[in-house]
């Protein structure tokens, strides 16, 4: 472990940071671009061949970034993407960043640290930042902007802007991670290294989606069915939801999930392999109308939005199941990008889609204040080591989780990094860790 490392680890000052030199070479999790092409043919692209962890170059660091040492991270449907090269090898978003400029360059390497989530301390801050500190706690929201682009003040998600960790490189599964200074959020000081660094991307999409004015803007009262409801994004979908005075009716896939589920708060929860099964699953019209006939009944009324990022599989019962005049609101499509849907219920009944994507840095700023407020708790459920880092995505590519992964990078052990004991006393240990009592009660059973 570098100088640097050990005094993070010891919670040293500022000066004693700064007088401490700079790795030349950092522990990360990578793909690798001769790693391209592994998979073809293969009907099950094992995370575990493409993931690799070992020593990379440290980064130079532009005047609007700082070097964070990361103490946890995170494992999101992003890391799948970029280990399984689908659906499109990230190293194809690193030669684009590459041509942007010299800064840009730095990024197109041979490997990729991915990773787009993270919390730790900074180490080191650029000529041009401002408003952050050396041994600052620090989170990372995901969305890497270009501050020169017009359409960022707007909104950043409609400017230039990247994924970090997933369509830039040194990401957060890393012990030092680069990022602009526009991504720092203050760590909530009552959670853990590991709680804070699996919050922010999710809870932060979720968020926009739900709450943001770009998104469905949801209202007290409004009926919300929340596919994928114990995953990451949709854990964090109920608690807004209820935070909100909406009505979260929650669609999970075991009875574990549902019992995980009411313990949150939310009442009404449908276990979708009660529902008559026809021979398409989901997709067949049959299955809606009784999934419909089923929020009816436990909800008293047809969904007013529909959150949706499973994708094909679940989109055309989405449409039809969002009531008249209703929201679809979609940011992913973990089962497969191309859907189809009746357009009929969506023109005759004036229903909308919005696309969403990720979240800007106000609300991120936003959700990030309400984890610190203990409005929201983690969802995280399971902690690996960054050795273990192919084991962790791989639960994640098969669905064998609750919640969010946690991944630890420089934290030696979970359970560190409470700044306000106090706090999270208030708030409770059952309250915090939920969905990892969940999962080590039921970790067959999670489906």
């Amino acid at each position: 472990m570098s100088e640097l490392a050990e005094a993070v680890l010891a919670d040293a000052s500022a000066a004693e940071l700064l007088a401490c030199p700079v790795p030349a070479r950092i522990r990360a999790a990578h793909l690798r671009r001769e790693d391209v092409g592994i998979f073809s043919g293969d009907d099950d692209p094992d995370v575990r061949r493409s993931l690799h962890v070992g020593e990379v170059p440290m980064p130079r660091l532009a005047p609007d970034e700082v070097l964070i040492a990361v103490l946890a991270s995170g494992i999101n449907f992003n890391t799948v993407w970029s280990a399984t090269f689908l659906p499109v090898p990230t190293f194809a978003f690193l030669a684009r960043l590459g041509r942007q400029d010299p800064w840009g360059a730095r990024h197109d390497q041979p490997y990729h640290v991915i990773g787009s989530d993270a919390a730790g301390v900074v180490v080191r801050v650029g000529s041009g930042v401002r408003r952050w500190s050396v041994g600052e706690r620090v989170v990372v929201a995901p969305a890497y902007v270009d501050s020169e682009d017009p359409v960022t003040h707007q909104d950043a998600m409609t400017g230039d802007q990247r994924a970090w960790g997933f369509e830039t490189n040194f990401g957060g599964l890393a012990d030092f991670a680069v990022v602009k200074a526009s991504q720092l959020l203050p760590k909530p000081e009552h959670l853990t290294w590991e709680e804070a660094a699996a919050s922010t991307l999710c809870a932060s999409t979720a968020y926009r989606m739900l709450v943001s004015p770009r998104g469905a803007l949801m209202k007290q009262g409004d009926v919300v069915l929340i596919w994928g409801a114990a995953g990451g994004l949709g854990g964090y979908a109920v608690q807004l939801v209820l935070a909100g005075g909406g009505i979260p009716v929650a669609v999970v896939g075991s009875p574990a999930k549902a019992e995980l589920l009411e313990r949150l708060g939310c009442r009404h929860v449908v276990d979708r392999n009660t529902l008559p099964a026809g021979p398409d699953g989901m997709r067949d019209p049959a299955t809606w109308r009784a999934l419909g006939q089923r929020i009816r009944a436990t909800a008293g009324e047809d969904p007013h939005i529909v959150f949706e990022y499973t994708g094909a599989e679940t989109f055309g019962a989405s449409v039809y199941l969002a009531r008249t005049a209703g929201t679809v609101v979609t940011c992913g499509s973990s089962s497969g990008y191309e859907h189809q849907y009746d357009n009929r219920y969506l023109w005759m009944r004036l229903k909308r889609i919005i696309g969403s994507h990720g979240a800007n840095y106000q609300e991120a700023w936003e959700v990030n204040r309400l984890l610190r407020l203990g409005r929201l708790t983690p969802t995280l459920s399971r902690v690996y080591p960054l050795a273990e880092v192919g084991e962790a995505t791989r639960t994640v590519q098969r669905n064998e989780h609750l919640g969010k992964v946690g991944v630890l990078c420089l934290a030696p052990e979970p359970g560190l990094g409470v700044s306000d004991p106090v706090r999270r006393a208030e708030i409770g240990e059952r309250r915090l860790g939920l969905f990892r009592e969940a999962s080590a009660l039921v970790p067959a059973a999670i489906g």
